[in-house]
């Protein structure tokens, strides 16, 4: 998956940036590691998925001078600065390793989990799930919500909380596993469909 970058988007949660993408890396202290990570990883960020880091800047806020992890998202077509020193508290991290990934593919080949008490509660947990950047519990999330989503009296926020699972799990495999995303939805979207038909 090749990350294009093009102008940033707003964001309140983050300070903005004004200008392109390539412009911050010119500015950028391309070299620098800092708490684990460097410019050009590419790095999963809990509540937007697999983004790229652009550039490391610093800026100078209320009169201290403080560093950021310029990141830039390809879908959303983003850019957010998150600080440096924050970055593991955000829960930013990088891309699972291939026994990871391994592990996400067997949580879809389990039986879904049937969840109890009303669909509000329930779909917070999901939510939750999904936001915490975790790939096995958004992979849990797929896998039971797939038997749902399918219904047809399948409800709008199922079938939002079904593709936006899908569409975190299948960009971080796609990229580890070095194919397409739409070769990565296949193939897990398929792993669930085996399961659902051999539980039936």
């Amino acid at each position: 998956m090749n990350f294009v970058y093009q102008s940033s988007a707003n964001h309140s949660a983050h300070t903005q940036s004004a200008t392109s993408p390539a412009d911050q890396a010119d500015r950028s202290q391309s070299n620098k590691t800092l708490f684990g990570f460097k410019a050009n990883d590419l790095i999963v960020y809990p509540a937007h998925g697999v983004g790229q880091i652009v550039a490391i800047e610093e800026q100078t806020v209320a009169g201290a001078c403080l560093e950021f992890f310029v990141v830039y998202f390809c879908k959303s077509k983003m850019t957010l600065r998150v600080p440096t020193s924050r970055a593991a508290k955000t829960g930013m991290r990088r891309l699972s390793d291939p026994g990871t990934i391994q592990h996400a593919r067997r949580i879809l080949c389990q039986p879904p989990r049937k969840a109890r008490g009303n669909w509000s509660r329930i779909a917070q947990e999901y939510e939750s799930k999904i936001n915490s950047g975790d790939i096995i519990a958004i992979a849990e999330v797929m896998r039971d919500l797939h038997r749902r989503a399918a219904s047809p009296d399948q409800s709008y926020a199922e079938r939002q909380l079904y593709t936006t699972a899908v569409d975190r799990l299948s960009e971080e495999v796609a990229l580890v596993s070095g194919m397409t995303e739409q070769e990565a939805v296949k193939e897990l979207e398929g792993t669930v469909v085996i399961e659902a038909r051999r539980s039936a």
